[in-house]
């Protein structure tokens, strides 16, 4: 049974679970799924919905073990918590839907975009996939050794390296005891990822985003998503690291707003 949600007052955020949707839209033409990358929270996609259409509704979400689930226990299997976001966004997929994921966000759009394949549940007209390689067979020989594993001041090192993390929250012990177990966490679902690699082509439209100069992912593993779906509709690159959205939202979001057009434009005779 799909649970009815419910109306919240005019100018009040609807919240659901892991979803928060920060200003509802009545009769919706879209509704735009925003996964946050390891570590991180919906937070990284504050104010976003002020970038799309009136006419769109962006929902933000939380994996477990963050904002209004930080009582719930952390998952660090991607198939748990694929399965977990897959329940979630049971109430919310009346309407067309597109999904858009960084870094480890990107990872569970993608899978859950295949799972929602296998399960001939509705599929999202576009999927965006940001600062995050495509499955391959051989080992990225530029990929760190598994996250997970390194100790408390290698892995604080190497967040600092990347960027993306507050300075306060990486030097304060007392932050890190809260923190650190959500990244060793996020980390240990990432680096344990074993992609299906004989996996069909996904059915629906996806773009591919990365940065520059990102010491994660480079450009090559990024364009590798156009042999992961048949109808790649490019690769979109910017000035900066794996955080490059950051300094890069207005243009960010008007690309996903034109490749959101373009997916639906082009989406007759390819039904998702």
């Amino acid at each position: 049974m799909v649970t009815r949600l419910a109306t919240p007052p005019t100018g009040r955020p609807l919240v659901h679970g892991a979803v928060t949707c920060p200003r509802p839209v009545p009769g919706a033409a879209l509704r735009l799924f925003l996964f946050h990358h390891a570590g991180g929270s919906h937070l990284l996609y504050r104010d976003w919905e002020h970038e799309f259409p009136a006419d769109w509704e962006v929902c933000v979400l939380d994996a477990p073990g963050r904002g209004r689930l930080s009582g719930a226990p952390l998952i660090d299997d991607s198939d748990e918590l694929v399965a977990f976001f897959a329940d979630e966004l049971l109430p919310w997929t009346d309407r067309p839907f597109a999904f858009f994921g960084h870094s480890m966000g990107a990872l569970v759009a993608y899978e859950l975009t295949r799972r929602l394949t296998a399960e001939g549940r509705p599929l999202p007209v576009w999927t965006g996939l940001s600062a995050c390689g495509a499955p391959q067979a051989d080992r990225d020989p530029g990929k760190p050794r598994a996250r997970h594993l390194l100790t408390d001041r290698e892995l604080r090192d190497w967040l600092r390296s990347v960027g993306g993390t507050p300075d306060a929250l990486l030097d304060e012990d007392v932050a890190w005891r809260y923190f650190g177990p959500v990244f060793r966490s996020d980390f240990a679902l990432v680096d344990t990822w074993r992609p299906e690699l004989d996996a069909e082509p996904l059915r629906t439209a996806v773009s591919a985003f990365g940065g520059s100069g990102d010491p994660v992912v480079g450009r090559d593993r990024l364009a590798a998503w156009a042999a992961r779906t048949e109808r790649f509709l490019g690769l979109n690159m910017f000035d900066g690291g794996h955080f490059y959205l950051a300094d890069h939202r207005r243009a960010l979001t008007r690309r996903i707003t034109a490749a959101v057009a373009a997916a639906r434009r082009t989406a007759q005779g390819h039904p998702v």
